[in-house]
């Protein structure tokens, strides 16, 4: 059995090396530190050792480059056996945006050892990141593919790159989009045996980083967590196809960005009466309340007095003009009120 494997130019040749002997002869092989050396030292283990480099100890004979059992196996995509293509020795993550979150992840990928590569038409890529030419040229040679651009460029960044994705590359795609945008990607990836991630970052990313805690679902999931779990991202697996993740922080953003709207807009018409600082001090007490009973009481309330708190933001709204500020909340409040105040058909008859 021969390996195939890339020469200087990026040509594949069919020459074996000494890790690809090794390898062909069922012996397990670990590399050794290679932070600042020019090339990789492979250090050789007998299938039936128990013992390999620092001690660790084979339960199964076969261990991934930090030590850790390999326990991965061909995931399937759209129906289609795959295996994904983990590199001994030289996993490499190539980064796709280069912009706040982005610069952020990669750094701390640098910095947990990782070899990572990057493409952003408009930013160079921060230190210790191998920067590339294109989309394209980021991928070549990339195990693992973090897209973090915007939901608008999902599709094109992929589109840009996949033709130079190996099969067996995995695909994450950290952009917050619909459902139905990661569902595309997969669709798109699949002819090539690439595995699509759907990955919904479930916290800001300034200020931690890799350690974002990650939602994620997709064809991918396992390869996805096996190599990035070590290095230190906080990963939680949602069960299902590429959409799931990303459906589900976008449901709790429906209340996250909603309340912040509602606050916004109320806090511009309280500054524009001259009570700012009361309203202020009145939605911190209120939120500082909140419990696990707050929120039957919002549901239960809203249904029973539809009609009278449909009237009441009738009033806000009215006010809110007044002041000036435009009362796109109050607005959408009212008319949600409205709306649950009448009765469905069920009851008319």
């Amino acid at each position: 059995m021969t390996r195939r494997a890339m020469d200087d130019a990026g040509t594949p040749t069919t020459a074996p090396g000494a890790a690809d002997v090794c390898l062909d002869a069922g012996v397990h092989i670990e590399t050794g530190p290679h932070k600042h050396a020019i090339q990789q030292t492979f250090f050789p283990y007998g299938t039936d050792s128990r013992e390999s480099a620092g001690g660790r100890e084979s339960t199964s004979g076969r261990k991934s480059t930090n030590g850790r059992e390999n326990t991965s196996e061909p995931e399937s995509t759209d129906g289609r056996e795959r295996k994904n293509v983990l590199s001994l020795g030289t996993g490499r993550i190539a980064v796709l945006g280069l912009g706040e979150a982005g610069s952020e992840i990669a750094r701390d990928l640098v910095t947990a050892g990782a070899s990572v590569c990057g493409f952003d038409p408009l930013l160079a890529p921060p230190a210790g990141v191998d920067g590339r030419s294109s989309d394209a040229d980021a991928v070549r040679d990339a195990d693992l593919v973090l897209s973090v651009n915007s939901s608008h460029d999902a599709v094109p960044a992929l589109l840009a790159a996949l033709g130079a994705l190996r099969p067996g590359t995995i695909w994450a795609d950290l952009n917050t989009a619909a459902p139905s945008v990661k569902e595309t990607l997969a669709s798109l990836a699949a002819p090539r045996e690439v595995g699509v991630v759907d990955v919904a970052l479930m916290s800001p990313v300034p200020g931690k980083g890799l350690r974002t805690p990650m939602l994620v679902s997709g064809s991918a999931v396992r390869g996805f967590s096996e190599m990035l779990t070590p290095l230190g991202a906080v990963i939680t697996v949602q069960d299902g196809p590429a959409g799931a993740a990303i459906g589900r922080k976008l449901l709790r953003s429906v209340f996250y960005k909603g309340l912040a709207a509602a606050v916004v807009e109320a806090l511009a018409a309280a500054e524009a009466a001259g009570c700012g600082d009361w309203l202020r001090g009145n939605i911190s007490a209120e939120l500082a309340g909140f419990d696990e009973r707050t929120i039957e009481r919002l549901v239960d309330g809203t249904h029973r007095h539809a009609r009278r708190r449909a009237d009441e933001m009738a009033a806000a709204t009215e006010q809110l003009r007044s002041l000036g500020v435009e009362p796109r909340i109050a607005a959408a409040a009212r008319d949600l009120l409205i709306e649950l105040s009448q009765p469905d058909e069920g009851e008319a008859k």
